[in-house]
């Protein structure tokens, strides 16, 4: 998330170059920084937090929230957007949680998150996500998934799989759905499978498909000026602004800032019974 920043700001000091986004995903990269030559072909950390505040409120019967994220730039665009949607529908969010980035000792954060609020909302990310879970049941008991919800971290498929059971039967949502049927996403997963069959089971993670999306937004940039990237890439800026995608889990387009529009997913985690 930060990276990000930093890489559309340094963009705006580099106009004739162009810079496209692989999966780095806070707000602040297109709504605040806005660099005219920066383009991100993929929803970002709030987007992908889409659904969950109103399924908290509405279905789980959450009307009070803690929150807890890693200190930096993409949980606080990730928790902003359920933090957002669960106060606009009538809850409330009474404690904000922020361990430091790369932390391994989760105990004392854990025994700041108050037991008499109906939720808890988890942007913990990475192997954090990890210590986090194995700490909080060492502490507070095996995870009520009716209690507890998480960010995209907690149905990537890497992540998931080493944590195991305690996370079934979660709440998430996110850009992907890894159990699509539809045309599209099975056809994503034939040519990832094709090209790079190490990595075909987590196709669905954001780490590889933002960075496939990306790669065929700027082909089809390139295409549309025939690869001419003279005139300080002029040309194949204005037709990436332009650029559409037929994504694996939905259609992509640009908003004015060069940041994508796509659909999201309300996911619940289950065994997988094949």
């Amino acid at each position: 998330g930060d990276e990000g920043i930093a890489v559309a700001n340094y963009a705006k000091e580099h106009p004739d170059k162009t810079f496209v986004n692989g999966t780095s995903g806070a707000q602040d990269t297109t709504l605040d920084v806005r660099a005219p030559n920066f383009f991100r072909y993929h929803t970002d950390g709030a987007q992908w937090s889409a659904g969950l505040g109103d399924y908290a409120y509405n279905e789980l019967g959450w009307r009070t929230a803690a929150v807890i994220g890693d200190d930096y730039s993409f949980p606080y665009t990730s928790l902003a957007g359920f933090i957002a949607e669960f106060c606009a529908v009538g809850g409330d969010v009474t404690k904000r949680v922020w361990p430091p980035l790369n932390e391994k000792d989760y105990s004392s954060y854990i025994s700041q998150i108050p037991e008499d609020v109906d939720g808890l909302m988890v942007a913990v990310g990475g192997t954090g996500l990890l210590s986090f879970i194995k700490q909080y049941e060492q502490q507070r008991g095996k995870i009520d998934t009716k209690k507890m919800m998480g960010n995209l971290f907690w149905d990537d498929p890497l992540v998931l799989k080493e944590i195991g059971d305690s996370l079934v039967g979660g709440i998430v949502s996110g850009e992907t759905a890894a159990d699509s049927t539809e045309a599209a996403a099975e056809a994503y997963v034939k040519e990832i499978e094709a090209a790079y069959p190490e990595i075909a089971p987590l196709a669905s993670s954001v780490f590889v498909y933002n960075y496939y999306t990306a790669m065929e937004a700027l082909l089809m940039g390139l295409e549309q000026v025939d690869g001419d990237i003279s005139g300080g890439q002029k040309a194949l800026q204005d037709a990436l602004a332009s650029v559409e995608v037929d994504g694996a889990y939905g259609h992509i387009t640009l908003d004015e800032n060069r940041q994508a529009i796509s659909d999201n997913y309300v996911k619940q985690i289950v065994r997988d019974t094949s």
